[in-house]
This record gives structure tokens, C-alpha cells and sequence, in this order.
């Protein structure tokens, strides 16, 4: 597809040579006028190019409710107390989250501040609004405006789409992913290690890698780690995405890596096809995030998967929180074939379906300036690593 980011990128590689898939990837995903995450357009549910988990049921966001109002009680019932989505997307998660919060606690409610930081507002804004509730946020474009705050960050699927470096072994030696152009197409080619601390997060988490081996290295999470300690003054922060510890991320069963991009809901290995018309995306190394985390001063309250942590949360209540009041027999059918996607445990391939997100997907608990906390959410986590 010759789109008009795919022209930019040509003339970019024809001027100036070669360019990292890092480079490209950042390109393809947040160019300020033609990037995929920058454009007002419907990247998630059906419409989309693929789902996430607040877009099947409220369940998920009402669950994670409940959790925070657990976590602002643990930390004494501060107020304000609060809440940062990052990455808020279309805003389903956020209304979900303010309307169970508004109808079943709201004293939690009157302590809340909710924050939503996304690059492009405009659909997340327009989403709060039809439910009026727009009032109830206060809306960013990313951390840096923000003091200190006591409460809780928050993302779903966002660590997953910060841009990566592509390294395989080539020839005996590491080599690294690059972008160049051959007549009017964008392709692959190998060149040096572009950065050492690219090297280095290789031999640290991936070890040797066999001949024609690739892994993604996400060097972009470690300073969005960073930054979300600095303005934690105390409270938790939750990171949900699709990935594993190292030493189950970076095996033989992976030898192409878990780079993939996804339109149609249809995921490939077409990474040029359509640049900033299509996600890119890759797994998290849950490994390097708690290793980011603790230089940075978070200590780890629990790693879970999104199917313990769920169920953890919801068995408390028999999951009440399925069901909207008025509701058919089918409409109750319905949420409860809802949640078991959300929950069931297979490993599915991540954000571009719904099967496995129970177990593809993790759950990583940290917190700063209170005791080791005992969360709900994180009951069976232990239960959680002896099955992974």
C-alpha cells in the first residue's frame, strides 16, 4: 500500500541511508500527522484492527475498579488519590471505571482523580462526554505535566507499542534489523548493533542466540519506567500487557521473534506493508520492566497472568459485576461468554483476538512508600508462576 507515511520514510532512506527498525517502527506508529497512534481513527473493536480487553465488557474495568479502591484504602484513603491511565484509547476503559465507581463506591469517588494521558484525546474525550463525564478527568498528552502524585498508574496494552530493535544472530555475529528502500518498496537488512545498551539487554536477558535467532529489544520502556517512578510519590503502578519473564519470552519456540503487525484483525509479518495504516507490535519483557522498576525505587508487590488476577478479583462477589440491572437470559449469556475470553487461559497470540488472553497476558504489580501490600487481585499468584 503506497500510503503517504511510506512515501516520507522512501525519501527519508533515499537522502539519508539505511534506518534502524526502531526508527521505523517510531515512524510507522507515532509521526505527528501520519502515524497510527496519532491519527483520530477507530484502531480497536470490531471497526478496528484488533481488540482489547476493555472493549469486550465492563467487567474488566470494573474489576480493576474494585483493585483501586483496595489499593487507595491500603495507602489510608488519601485524597486525592490518583488514577493515571496511560494510553487511554477511545476512553472505554475510563468510563467503565468512573461509572462503577460512581454506583457502587463513592467515597472511593470522592477522593478520586482521574488522569487520562494519550497523545491523541480526541476520541477518549468525545467518548467521556456522551456519558457526561468528561468533567470527571483531566486529560494529558504525557507524564512530563505532571508533580508527584499519590494514587496508581495504569496501562493496558501500552509497553507493547513502544518502538523496538529487531537483533538476530547473522553470519556468527549479532547483527541488527535495518529499513532501506530498493526501487519504490520499503525492505529488511542487517547492519551493527546500533546501540550498546542494545547489545547489552541481549546478553543480559536473551543469552546466546542460535544462528538466525531474532529477538525484539525494547529499550523505550526503560525510561517510561523511570519516569512513571519520579512522579509516583507513593502508590502502586499496574502494567498490563502481553509478554513473559525473560526466560520464557526469549526461547527456541521463538525463533522469528513476536514482532508482529496487525490489520483487519489479521496479524502478519508484514511490517512494510502499510506504514501507519497498521499496528506493529511486539511482546513485553516483563524481566526488564521490574529490573527498570527497581533501579528506579518500585518494589514488586506481585506478576501474575490477567486470568488469575481477574478471577482473584471477581470470585469475592460471584461476579456481580457482569451483569447490568434489566438484563435478558441472552444478554446474561452474553457477558458470561464475554468474560471467558478475558479469562480463559490459553496462550493465545496477543492484542490482535481475543482467545488466550487469560494467560498470554500478565499482570505486574509494583509499589513505592508503603509496606508490602496484600492485594487482592495478586491471591493466586503464586499458583500463577508454578503453572507458567
Amino acid at each position: 500500500m503506497n500510503t503517504a507515511l511510506k512515501t516520507i520514510i522512501l525519501d527519508l532512506v533515499k537522502r539519508s541511508g539505511p534506518i534502524t527498525f526502531e526508527r521505523y517502527m517510531a515512524l510507522c506508529l507515532y509521526h505527528p500527522e501520519h502515524g497510527y497512534y496519532m491519527q483520530d481513527r477507530e484502531r480497536t473493536g470490531v471497526r478496528g484492527d484488533y481488540f482489547t480487553s476493555p472493549d469486550l465488557h465492563p467487567i474488566f474495568a470494573r474489576l480493576i475498579a474494585r483493585q483501586a479502591a483496595e489499593m487507595w484504602e491500603a495507602l489510608r484513603r488519601p485524597a486525592p488519590f490518583t488514577w493515571v491511565e496511560m494510553g487511554a484509547g477511545r476512553g472505554w476503559f475510563a468510563r467503565d471505571f468512573l461509572l462503577w465507581v460512581k454506583s457502587a463506591r463513592p467515597d472511593f469517588g470522592g477522593a478520586l482523580d482521574y488522569v487520562i494521558v494519550e497523545p491523541s484525546l480526541a476520541s477518549a474525550l468525545t467518548r467521556l462526554n456522551a456519558d457526561g463525564l468528561d468533567t470527571a478527568v483531566r486529560a494529558l498528552e504525557s507524564l512530563e505535566a505532571m508533580d508527584p502524585v499519590v494514587g496508581c498508574f495504569f496501562s493496558n496494552e501500552l509497553v507493547d507499542a513502544f518502538p523496538v530493535h529487531v537483533v538476530m544472530r547473522h553470519n556468527g555475529r549479532l547483527q541488527e534489523m535495518y529499513v532501506t528502500a530498493e526501487g519504490g518498496s520499503l525492505r529488511e537488512t542487517t547492519g551493527p548493533i546500533s546501540d550498546s545498551a542494545v547489545a547489552a539487554a541481549v546478553a543480559r536477558y536473551a543469552g546466546e542466540l542460535d544462528e538466525g535467532h531474532r529477538v525484539e529489544v525494547n529499550l523505550a520502556a526503560l525510561p517510561w519506567m523511570r519516569a512513571v517512578a519520579e512522579t509516583l510519590a507513593r502508590g502502586f503502578v499496574i502494567t498490563i500487557d502481553y509478554g513473559d519473564l525473560a526466560e520464557r519470552l526469549y526461547t527456541p519456540a521463538r525463533s522469528r521473534g513476536t514482532l508482529l503487525a496487525y490489520q483487519g484483525h489479521t496479524a502478519t509479518e508484514s511490517f512494510f506493508a502499510a506504514p501507519g495504516e497498521q499496528d506493529l507490535t511486539a511482546h513485553v519483557n516483563f524481566s526488564a520492566l521490574m529490573d527498570a522498576g527497581r533501579t528506579a525505587g518500585l518494589e514488586i508487590t506481585g506478576f501474575t497472568t490477567q486470568e488469575r488476577f481477574l478471577l482473584a478479583l471477581g470470585e469475592a462477589t460471584e461476579f456481580t459485576d457482569l451483569y447490568d440491572p434489566g438484563q435478558t437470559e441472552a444478554q446474561r449469556l452474553d457477558a458470561r461468554l464475554k468474560l471467558k475470553r478475558l479469562i480463559f487461559p490459553g496462550e493465545g497470540g496477543g492484542t490482535g483476538g481475543t482467545a488466550g488472553m487469560g494467560g498470554a497476558f500478565k499482570v505486574l504489580v509494583q509499589h513505592r512508600g508503603t509496606l508490602q501490600p496484600q492485594l487482592t487481585g495478586l491471591k493466586y499468584q503464586r499458583l500463577s508462576r508454578a503453572r507458567s
